[in-house]
């Protein structure tokens, strides 16, 4: 009996230095980081704070926001790509990174070296011109691109990025050869058109609506298929005489290759709730974005790589390069 007895104790003290193998702890069990390739600040990183913060609520475990910018957001991807694939860093992923990313900037990541969870948000840019240009509508802005071909310019937040897109889009749209010229950033984009240095831009609601309202500039219309809920007194720039003419940004949420897909589908699930409350829709709209959520992983990841291939398209037709 004694010696059964020892036994047992033996037996308890050995499973309790090797826990039984395949045993795995809940995700998450610690804080996890979502790296953003953005400043701080930006709509962006505002966008990206608002849903960090519901998920740590709805998770039950931090989600701190790193900003690692530079490169196109290709710093940022890269840290994502390395990362060990456990569910503990995350990244905001665009379309650049299925494609123009490794055409422009010659980033060493793949588009297989992320696994994609969920879209977060898609918005639409808006089309914004110097009040001095003496054009109040898209129909106008188009007449003297044409009367002035290889005249008129256009600012971007840098080359490659969702405001030259959409411009290279509209060149083609009006028939006219335009000057692209680039900033670092939304900002001093925008800056750019109110003191009139260039004419006129794409921008992000977050960084012309306060201008546009104060009438700083002169805002035309957004470029999204339908009337926004951002700025629905703007018309779509294809009901203003560019029929056809779509163009929304996006950001998603990645993990790195070979994430686990329990760990996947906790993210999904967790995201798709938050996405769903009133409360954080109304926090995104403020910002100039709105919650839309994938209908699975699966589906997240078949639209990212269409869009990065319309993209690269797009950039390739443009003949645009880096030099």
């Amino acid at each position: 009996m004694k010696l059964n007895i020892l036994s047992a104790c033996l037996l308890m003290a050995v499973s309790a230095l090797h826990p039984v193998s395949g045993v795995a702890a809940p995700y998450p069990e610690r804080a996890i980081r979502l790296v953003v390739g953005y400043t701080p600040g930006g709509a962006a990183d505002v966008m990206a704070r608002v849903i960090a913060d519901a998920l740590a609520r709805k998770l039950g475990q931090a989600v701190t926001v790193e900003n690692r910018p530079g490169a196109g957001s290709t710093i940022a991807a890269s840290v994502v790509a390395r990362a060990e694939p456990d569910g503990y860093t995350l990244g905001l992923g665009t379309a650049n990174f299925y494609g123009v990313d490794q055409y422009l900037y010659k980033a060493s990541y793949q588009p297989t070296d992320f696994t994609p969870i969920t879209r977060l948000t898609s918005a639409p840019l808006i089309l914004t011109v110097n009040n001095e240009l003496g054009v109040k509508t898209v129909g106008e802005l188009v007449a003297k691109a044409k009367a002035n071909p290889g005249k008129m310019n256009y600012a971007s937040s840098g080359i490659g990025g969702s405001p030259h897109l959409a411009g290279l889009m509209f060149e083609k749209a009006a028939g006219a050869p335009m000057v692209h010229v680039p900033f670092k950033g939304g900002a001093p984009a925008m800056t750019s058109i109110i003191s009139g240095d260039v004419q006129f831009s794409f921008g992000t609601a977050g960084s012309v609506l306060p201008m546009g309202k104060e009438g700083r500039m002169t805002m035309l219309g957004v470029s999204s298929a339908e009337r926004s809920p951002i700025a629905p007194e703007l018309p779509t720039l294809a009901e203003s005489g560019l029929p056809g003419f779509e163009y929304s940004f996006w950001f998603g949420l990645v993990g790195p290759e070979g994430l686990p897909a329990s760990v996947v589908q906790t993210l999904f699930d967790a995201t798709k709730e938050v996405l769903e409350d009133p409360e954080v829709k109304s926090k995104l709209l403020v910002d100039g974005s709105v919650a839309s959520v994938s209908a699975s992983p699966a589906e997240f990841g078949e639209f990212a790589r269409q869009q990065g291939k319309v993209a690269l398209e797009r950039i390739e037709q443009a003949g645009v390069t880096l030099n």
